[in-house]
């Protein structure tokens, strides 16, 4: 079984400032796949991806250290880290949590091989910031990663945002169905604790210069769009050959 590893964050409740969805997406053509994007596109890949695209080089920058904020999936000494920037909202990041993500677990986390980060890039909307919120809250208790797969499977039943299926009442219902704390769930939920905490990784993820969402850093490498997983098992076997 994965095993979540988690610290609790302080709580805050400042009000965050996230630019208009209406500015910030664009629905980009890369390589033959739809991304959600802040509207740069990326240089060409050196590894020709068919649906997505990896971007040439590295990446540096302390925003990729695991912190004790980050709740991480599977062994914490596994010599790969991959970390993504999400929304729940986004159709393609559940495209990839249903197929390449799933995969990764399966073939890499259950073997010690790879850890697992999931941060939020929340900026397609209100929706989106509440659901990272309702993650959040799920963590206090342990749940973050069932409550993570439960809103995704969700989401990706009708593959749209923006129509009012990630609301409060669904947050409500998914913590009973996990058997959360209700009382306690709804009082994180309601005061939005973590706003401070998403914010800081939409923050972080700038810095790292995610412009779309999913993108993917496996370890120090850069992946932009719902690539498949035959592209993140040459990306992951390489970082293990090393």
């Amino acid at each position: 079984m994965d095993t979540e590893n988690q610290k609790p964050q302080s709580s805050g409740n400042n009000q965050n400032i996230f630019l208009p969805a209406s500015i910030l997406i664009a629905a980009v053509l890369i390589s033959g796949s739809l991304i959600y994007s802040t509207g740069k596109k990326a240089a060409p890949s050196q590894l020709g991806a068919n649906t997505g695209e990896v971007v040439a080089g590295v990446t540096t920058g302390k925003e990729l250290e695991l912190t004790s904020e980050d709740v991480v999936l599977g062994d914490l000494n596994a010599p790969v880290t991959v970390v993504e920037y999400g929304d729940f909202q986004c159709p393609f990041c559940g495209r990839f949590y249903s197929t390449t993500e799933n995969q990764i677990r399966e073939n890499y986390v259950k073997s010690n091989k790879v850890k697992f980060v999931y941060r939020h890039f929340a900026f397609l909307g209100p929706e989106s910031r509440v659901a990272a919120n309702a993650a959040e809250c799920a963590k206090d208790q342990g749940k973050f990663w069932a409550y993570h797969d439960s809103l995704y499977d969700t989401e990706i039943k009708d593959g749209e945002e923006h129509n009012g299926n990630l609301n409060r009442d669904l947050f409500l219902s998914l913590a009973k169905d996990l058997s959360l704390n209700e009382n306690d769930f709804t009082a994180c939920l309601d005061s939005n604790k973590y706003d401070e905490k998403v914010q800081k990784d939409y923050v972080g993820a700038q810095a790292l210069g995610v412009r779309a969402t999913p993108t993917i850093f496996v370890d120090d490498k850069k992946v932009e769009g719902a690539l498949p997983y035959e592209q993140f098992k040459l990306l992951i076997d390489q970082e293990l050959s090393k």
